[in-house]
């Protein structure tokens, strides 16, 4: 009997740390304050998503300016590369140490990385600078989607994560428009000293917001070897992926020592992460049959959508020889499309007893869209191409909120930064894996010159054929994502009080 009293009350405390756990630190805190602090949040993500486009319109006048104009790819992949291979550990150091000190942590690093890219003497430093740039910039992208899911129930989170796919559609847009205007008519430093009044801002804001967040810090080791081995796989694949992209052959010594580090260094992750005793990325965590799903299906939508928003452009130039003016105009279209899926998603998310159909019908929308650019990419006029650009976008759009709520939804708090962490780095590195793999094809057809991308002596109908294939790839791997999403269970979302109180498998 006093055993049984023991259990009962031994029980007890356990579902009361859950509930204190599990309450959420958003719990508390009014509609205007959590609006407050997701307005900082996304401003900082605003931050580290533009810097992922304003330099590409600048790179000419960079490389006049600095010299060394055979490594200007490197401005662009230096950064992407660090701020996509560090993304996990922002998450596990937000959930040892909190939220708003990782995210101050984040962006001081970024608007460090931002001043001294503006003051940087020479090519190769300018390189290593956009690096240290992206390790800050890989947690703000990770820190924003966590902190919306601390202050916000799944049932509510789903009206702000679509903010999230406005920020990234808007930087795409606005980037290289700015990064082109400052750079012609200013200066090309521009494109970096603008990070630091709008990191300021973002700063003051998170700061009057986020103080009033609960900062629940635990007693854990953070997995620096899980860390170090995850950066370095990722960096290593990316690499040889970018080199192949600019023309190296993949039977080339580089790309096959990259390739081959690359997969022992992931072989001895996989074997770390099963042993440790608090991995980086526990690897229970893809059992879950929504988080591994979910996580799947966002990894090849993003090969797909990023490739899209790379490569869309220079089909427009190349096959139907419109001016790059017209052909940057043109990706409006499909960004806006993106951005009218996602909220048209979130806003029914709360509503809708079964959410899945909705991503699930416009995922086929995008797949047949992607299909008939395949078939009848040499001959269609720009008109056309743009219809089945905003098919694809809307269609892809609901993902991306349903995605990334259900995960959250799925996992307890304690795993919240992890979970989305996770989520975060493989829609990154789905993007990157995508541009570079794409980019191969494109040069495989001598479309675009290996050194940069720009239209080279082919002609329309073997400009079309190359990107007939290139579609078809992105049709494969948007095929893969739907296949997963169609897997992944759908579960009932969680209302605030609900946040509180759930106790998976307890009861």
């Amino acid at each position: 009997m006093s055993s049984d009293f023991s259990q009962f009350i031994s029980l007890k405390e356990r579902r009361a740390s859950r509930r204190s756990e599990g309450a959420g630190a958003g719990v508390g805190l009014t509609d205007a304050e959590k609006r407050g602090a997701i307005i900082g949040v996304l401003i900082a993500m605003f931050l580290a998503a533009l810097d992922q486009t304003i330099v590409a319109p600048a790179l000419p006048t960079i490389g006049q300016s600095l010299g060394d104009a055979d490594f200007l790819p490197w401005v662009v992949s230096g950064y992407l590369l660090t701020s996509t291979a560090t993304t996990p550990l922002y998450g596990k150091i937000s959930d040892i140490y909190g939220r708003r000190p990782t995210l101050y942590l984040a962006l001081a690093v970024f608007l460090v990385g931002s001043l001294a890219c503006a003051l940087a003497p020479s090519m190769t430093a300018l390189i290593f600078l956009r690096a240290l740039q992206g390790l800050g910039g890989g947690g703000l992208v990770a820190l924003a989607q966590t902190v919306i899911a601390d202050v916000a129930s799944p049932r509510e989170r789903a009206n702000y994560v679509v903010y999230i796919s406005t920020v990234w559609a808007t930087s795409s847009v606005a980037g290289p428009v700015l990064g082109g205007l400052l750079a012609q008519h200013v200066s090309w430093t521009m494109i970096f000293w603008i990070n630091l009044p709008i990191g300021a801002l973002a700063l003051m804001i998170c700061q009057r917001t986020l103080s009033r967040l609960e900062q629940r810090r635990r007693e854990h080791r953070l997995d620096i070897l899980g860390a170090v081995l995850i950066t370095a796989a990722s960096v290593g694949l990316m690499l040889a992926l970018t080199l192949r992209g600019n023309g190296m052959a993949w039977t080339s010594t580089p790309v096959l020592a990259l390739l081959l580090s690359s997969a022992a260094l992931a072989a001895w992750l996989i074997v770390h992460l099963r042993r440790a005793a608090e991995p980086l990325i526990p690897l229970d965590i893809f059992r879950n049959g929504v988080v591994g799903m979910a996580t799947a299906a966002i990894f090849f939508s993003m090969f797909a959508y990023i490739g899209a928003t790379v490569y869309l452009p220079i089909y427009f130039v190349s096959v139907m020889h419109v001016d790059a003016t017209t052909a940057g105009a043109g990706l409006i279209v499909l960004m806006a499309g993106s951005v009218v899926g996602a909220n048209t998603a979130g806003r029914l998310m709360p509503r809708l007893k079964h959410y899945k159909p909705m991503a699930t019908f416009g995922l086929c929308a995008a797949l047949a869209a992607l299909i008939a650019l395949f078939v009848f990419a040499p001959w269609l006029n720009f008109f056309e191409a743009e219809v089945l650009a905003l098919i694809l976008g809307v269609g892809m759009g609901p993902l991306f909120p349903t995605a990334t709520v259900s995960v959250q939804n799925a996992v307890d708090v304690r795993d919240l930064g992890i979970a989305t962490a996770t989520l975060a780095f493989l829609r990154s590195f789905g993007g990157a894996i995508g541009v570079a793999a794409l980019g191969a094809i494109i040069v495989a057809f001598g479309v675009v010159s290996p050194e940069s991308v720009v239209v080279s002596g082919a002609g329309a109908a073997e400009a079309g054929e190359a990107f007939r294939w290139l579609f078809a790839a992105q049709a494969l791997a948007l095929a893969v994502c739907l296949a997963c999403f169609v897997r992944m269970a759908e579960l009932p979302l969680r209302g605030p009080s609900e946040m509180s109180g759930e106790l998976a498998g307890e009861g």
